[in-house]
């Protein structure tokens, strides 16, 4: 063959080695165990082939019919020439490293960007990426809708982790399931990189939703479709409108339906002492099995006299006081916080063992109360704060019996003074005893009208304004926070003076 031939032929042959690859990645992504995103990438690359040889054909018409030249062949392909070695490029990437699922969408997206310059070339990976990006976008709709991951060859860039229940939210401290139920992968797609945490929550909004048996009825008009992926990013308000759909929904269920504020309104009233004629009655009644040690107390007795005060006092026209129950510690407060790794410090794990040997507790220094939180409410009211919410109880429980027992005795020094005819001289201890009266009263008003108070009625203004369940939980933890170090029981050495004191 004359030389100008051969060098015209040659340049016809990539097309040929890039069609036989293109041709042997269909073949090959078409699997079941491939993923959808291949599945509908091969999809449009099948299509691309029939394009093909349908030119093939014509131009072997053309051949046959004596009007086909070498030079004419090279006119007809060179067209389909940039677009072939590009597709080409993306199949021996995507081949070499078994790409599925957001991996094939990014490099298709990266090939995009890297042939900007060539319109055709461009137009023609946006065709393939819209293609691929539909299947992925049809599991997205389903979460960000209805708050399902429908993800049967694990391409999804949220993973479910089905080993969390939500029944853990209120009997493991360290619960894990609104954090790690469902997560983030690292390979997110890039268009969708800059959205993925509101993708996450929406999904996760919707999926408490369906959990307590509500009917998820996401407004789904033909313009919301994201189905209808385009450059001019209407895909991403759709995802948004979805979200403010998903975060008012469950709000507003969980302060309607499940009045979220009226229980922490309760748990305000019963754990943080706002109404605690109740607690008064419960202290003069239980005064003897308060007086054991707390392997020798009866729980069960214990709630049948709180039962007994909650029915005998204000408490009783309350419909949520059922939910009050009382539990018994087998540890001192200052040891409790020791073991709280989240409120532990050096001082308090270092110093309470000393301590623990030198006091004799009883129930005063171990009983609490608890309160039955279900779900949903215990992605707010979990156990974790509950936990906390009983340290505070427990502190001021104690104060409240010092309070008590300082009265007695200056009761008792009033009467021994009544009866002294010889003189009005004060005695030491009188004079002792009403100094810390004084400052366990102080102590008391501290905690609850400059601590407990103001920052309670912080948190309710927040909470009336919190735009999503997330915000909620995260203005009632720092509420929790800031009135644990307020009240002094993240200060273990001041905390351990006072105990010390009153003990």
């Amino acid at each position: 063959m004359d030389l100008a031939l051969q060098e015209s032929a040659k340049r016809i042959f990539p097309l040929c080695k890039s069609y036989l690859l293109i041709n042997q990645f269909v073949e090959s992504r078409s699997q079941f165990k491939c993923g959808l995103v291949n599945h509908a990438f091969a999809a449009a690359l099948r299509a691309l082939l029939l394009d093909h040889q349908a030119m093939v054909a014509q131009l072997e018409h053309q051949f046959r019919l004596g009007r086909l030249s070498i030079q004419g062949l090279w006119f007809y392909c060179q067209p389909m020439m940039g677009s072939m070695q590009a597709l080409s490029i993306v199949i021996k990437k995507a081949s070499a490293q078994n790409f599925v699922g957001s991996a094939v969408l990014n490099l298709l997206q990266s090939q995009a960007k890297v042939m900007a310059g060539n319109y055709s070339v461009r137009s023609l990976l946006e065709k393939m990426i819209e293609s691929a990006n539909s299947a992925y976008l049809g599991i997205l709709e389903r979460w960000v809708y209805e708050g399902v991951i429908d993800d049967p060859h694990d391409e999804f860039f949220i993973a479910e982790d089905k080993s969390l229940q939500k029944e853990s939210l209120t009997q493991d401290y360290d619960a894990m399931y609104w954090r790690q139920r469902y997560s983030l992968k690292d390979d997110i797609p890039s268009f969708l990189a800059n959205s993925a945490e509101t993708i996450l929550t929406t999904g996760k909004y919707l999926n408490v939703m369906r959990e307590c048996g509500h009917s998820v009825q996401v407004p789904a008009l033909e313009n919301s479709k994201l189905m209808n992926f385009g450059s001019n990013d209407h895909y991403l308000e759709c995802i948004k409108s979805a979200y403010d759909f998903a975060s008012g929904e469950l709000l507003n269920l969980m302060k309607d339906k499940y009045d979220l504020i009226g229980k922490l309104r309760s748990i305000k009233h019963y754990l943080l002492l706002d109404q605690g004629d109740f607690l008064v009655h419960f202290m003069d009644i239980a005064r003897d099995e308060l007086a054991k040690a707390p392997n020798e107390i009866s729980v069960e007795k214990l709630q049948s006299l709180l039962d007994l005060a909650l029915r005998s006092t204000a408490a009783a026209a309350d419909p949520l006081h059922e939910d009050v129950t009382c539990s018994v510690d087998t540890c001192s407060l200052l040891k409790r916080l020791s073991t709280l790794k989240d409120l532990q410090t050096s001082e308090a794990v270092s110093q309470t063992d000393t301590f623990e040997e030198s006091l004799s507790i009883t129930g005063v220094e171990t009983f609490s109360v608890n309160y039955k939180a279900q779900w949903p409410l215990s992605l707010v009211i979990s156990k974790k704060a509950l936990t906390k919410y009983q340290l505070i109880f427990r502190f001021l429980f104690h104060c409240k019996h010092v309070h008590r027992q300082l009265c007695a005795a200056w009761q008792v020094h009033q009467g021994a003074r009544a009866r002294d005819r010889h003189g009005t001289a004060i005695s030491t201890s009188s004079i002792l005893c009403r100094n810390m009266l004084k400052f366990i009263n102080s102590l008391l008003h501290y905690l609850t009208f400059e601590v407990l108070e103001p920052n309670w009625h912080v948190m309710h203004n927040k909470l009336e304004n919190a735009k999503s369940i997330d915000e909620v939980i995260q203005y009632h933890d720092f509420f929790m926070e800031k009135c644990l170090k307020e009240c002094l029981l993240l200060s273990p050495v001041l905390l351990k003076v006072g105990i010390i004191l009153y003990s």
